[in-house]
């Protein structure tokens, strides 16, 4: 089934009050990429030329040591988009972004996103505000690695997941991928889990997790 690249484009935050005739034109000088999972999209130091949206599948973006340790900065999932600082000022990809599942992405050259910010004055400012919440973003998650202890991360990591109405996060990761987010190892990632565990406050059941009681992890995360 043909994928509705128009619409995706209209759910998100960038492109939600740009016409649809405009998006099409956006579309026609965009190109759409499927790639399997575990293929690299871009890496550090790659000329930021376009913005990536997520059309389907799942994208983590990481930043590596010089000896190979990984830290994931985010996950992104449709509708989302990535590489707006890129856009605004022109400089190379500053992570590597890797497919998480089978992905569909549209690349958007630099010139037509910017084009359409001066066509469409919404836009320019989705853009900037946009850019605003990464530094946001980033800035919280680098307080939290310097104040919090690990197992206040992982609570805080654990509230902040979407749940369904049984509390089973939707997007379950590995012990492993929530090492590399939280900047730690599987084994101390482990010990808080199975501490919370005990505590009653989630629930790990084949490869499964439920968060039982959010509001105490938040008090314990400190939220």
């Amino acid at each position: 089934m043909a994928v509705d690249v128009i619409g995706v484009l209209h759910r998100t935050d960038l492109f939600r009050s740009v016409p649809a005739e405009v998006l099409a034109d956006l579309v026609a000088s965009s190109r759409l990429r499927a790639l399997r999972r575990g293929q690299i999209v871009c890496t550090t130091g790659d000329p930021g030329d376009s913005l990536i949206v997520v059309i389907s599948g799942q994208l983590k973006i990481v930043v590596r040591s010089a000896d190979g340790i990984e830290l994931t900065l985010t996950f992104i999932g449709p509708p989302g988009t990535l590489g707006e600082v890129s856009i605004a000022d022109g400089g190379p990809r500053s992570a590597d972004v890797e497919t998480v599942t089978d992905s569909q992405l549209l690349f958007v050259p630099r010139q037509a996103v910017r084009a359409v910010c001066a066509r469409v004055p919404p836009a320019a400012e989705a853009l900037s505000v946009s850019i605003a919440a990464t530094l946001r973003r980033l800035t919280e998650a680098t307080s939290d690695l310097v104040f919090l202890d690990l197992p206040r991360r992982v609570a805080k990591m654990l509230v902040s997941q979407p749940r369904s109405n049984a509390g089973v996060i939707e997007h379950q990761l590995t012990q492993t991928e929530y090492a590399r987010q939280l900047g730690s190892t599987r084994q101390s990632v482990n010990l808080a889990l199975r501490g919370f565990e005990r505590r009653g406050w989630i629930e790990m059941t084949d490869g499964s997790l439920s968060v039982r009681q959010p509001e105490a992890l938040a008090r314990f995360a400190g939220l």
